[in-house]
């Protein structure tokens, strides 16, 4: 299928690694070219060199710190300036909250991650969403997690933080639905990235068991039988991006081996 995409610009949060990495790719297979952003240099330039050497486009990266929302700001200003970039597709996604009981968690916790997840994304999208309207064309993809639908346990600030991301994603949708430029949210189920390792780890600590134990609790519980690969979020983010999902907007799209007992 062609998707049409060739020549668009997209830029991706988190694309040092994981499902942030694996969207920017496979957008970059498509034609697109990409902007990665995360806060590690050394992995950046590494998913940019991978990049190059598969797709004869000038793709680029910015380093930032999403805990910085002013530095945030002025560097995509300054970058998108300098170099003439409009961006067509933004990626919001970024490292979720740490495993914890909500009862234990600080305000400091919440102020944190709402920081990095709404206020980030907030701010990303109000920078681009003017030439997104003027071309009468813009997709913003937010990597968001399950918990939106069914809270997932020991995940108490992310959560939170997931649903208040939904929320504001669905407000957004209906704002500039009419202006050709679509808000949708993917569900990432248990998919094999560094977190989920982190989050079965910190069960296994918790419950003084095996992480083995925990994965094949997890493994029980989702039809499928397996974990995702972060690919399998990558082709989903890929088609929303394109034309051919113009009429796609202001849902939540689960990715998840069928582990949700609801529609």
């Amino acid at each position: 299928m062609d998707l049409s995409l060739k020549g668009m610009r997209a830029l991706v949060c988190g694309s040092s690694q994981g499902i942030g990495k694996e969207i920017a790719i496979e957008l970059a297979n498509e034609g697109v070219e990409v902007l990665l952003i995360a806060r590690n240099e050394e992995k950046l330039n590494s998913v940019l060199n991978e990049l190059s050497k598969k797709n004869n486009q000038n793709h680029s990266y910015i380093v930032a710190d999403f805990e910085n929302e002013s530095d945030l700001k002025n560097k995509i200003e300054k970058f998108t300036s300098d170099n003439k970039i409009k961006i067509d597709i933004l990626i919001n996604n970024s490292g979720g909250p740490p495993p914890g009981k909500i009862t234990d968690a600080k305000i400091s916790d919440f102020e944190k991650y709402m920081k990095m997840h709404l206020h980030c994304s907030h701010l990303l999208s109000q920078l681009f969403l003017p030439n997104m309207k003027k071309n009468r064309y813009g997709r913003i993809i937010n990597i968001i997690s399950i918990s939106v639908k069914s809270p997932i346990n020991n995940l108490g600030v992310s959560n939170t933080v997931r649903w208040a991301m939904a929320s504001w994603a669905k407000t957004l949708s209906n704002e500039v639905a009419e202006y050709g430029v679509t808000v949708n949210n993917i569900l990432p189920g248990f998919t094999m990235t560094e977190r989920l390792r982190s989050l079965i780890n910190n069960t296994a600590k918790t419950q003084k068991i095996d992480p083995e134990q925990i994965e094949e609790n997890y493994l029980n519980i989702i039809p499928s039988k397996r974990f995702g690969d972060p690919e399998e979020i990558a082709y989903l983010a890929t088609f929303l991006s394109s034309k051919k999902a113009s009429y796609i907007n202001g849902v939540n799209l689960p990715v998840d081996g069928g582990f949700l007992s609801n529609l």
